[in-house]
């Protein structure tokens, strides 16, 4: 997997997660010059097929963010670390206001491509500045705003915090699809942010083969 995105960093919040790295910063890939891909799966869970064996996607479950002829990108929604993490304390790493801020969040591993860039993925009634609309439901936003909005009980209804991202230059994915690699199905807002982590991938796959 190789990233081919130019992008726009955002920093969004500080800490020290998954990696030694102590910022965790967003990315958004700039793509208003790249027309739509007529098959594009922006929107769609992209499953790793039974055949995967490669150690970073075995058995992931993958929400498109973003697929056209430049490439695409995609968060990994079923690899959560052990332990949530302090929304305060993320702020308050970054040197951001932490005032009034008491919730934790739980924090995934979203793909091995620059896993010290962060994004937010979140249900679509919220939207700030910068805020990607993935497919009405569902949107990305890669600012620390949306962190404290969380922690404040002002965010949106459903989140899930992602480290790196899973990328693609133009035509691979669709070489692995046609090698068998992965499989898709539309996407759920509730396999994407309710159900069992540990069950995600089995659920994911059984809607494909029925």
């Amino acid at each position: 997997m190789v990233s081919g995105w130019h992008y726009t960093r955002w920093i969004a919040a500080a800490a020290a997660l998954v990696l030694p790295a102590s910022l965790l910063l967003a990315a958004r890939p700039s793509h208003t010059d790249i027309p739509a891909s007529p098959a594009s799966l922006t929107g769609q869970l992209l499953i790793a097929s039974p055949r995967m064996h490669d150690p970073p996607f075995a058995r992931t479950v993958i929400l498109m963010a973003q697929h056209n002829r430049g490439g695409a990108l995609g968060v990994v929604i079923n690899r959560p670390l052990e332990q949530p993490r302090a929304i305060a304390g993320l702020l308050a790493a970054f040197g951001a206001d932490a005032s009034g801020v008491t919730e934790s969040v739980r924090v995934f591993v979203g793909g091995p491509v620059n896993p010290q860039v962060g994004f937010v993925l979140h249900s679509a009634e919220y939207r700030v500045a910068g805020t990607l609309d993935i497919d009405g439901r569902l949107a990305l936003t890669a600012a620390v705003d949306i962190l404290r909005d969380i922690g404040l009980h002002k965010g949106p209804s459903k989140s899930l915090v992602a480290f790196g991202y899973a990328g693609w230059a133009p035509a691979q994915l669709e070489s692995e699809m046609a090698h068998g690699a992965w499989v898709t199905v539309p996407e759920d807002p509730a396999l994407v942010f309710d159900e069992d982590r540990a069950q995600v991938w089995a659920d994911a796959l059984a809607r494909y083969k029925h």
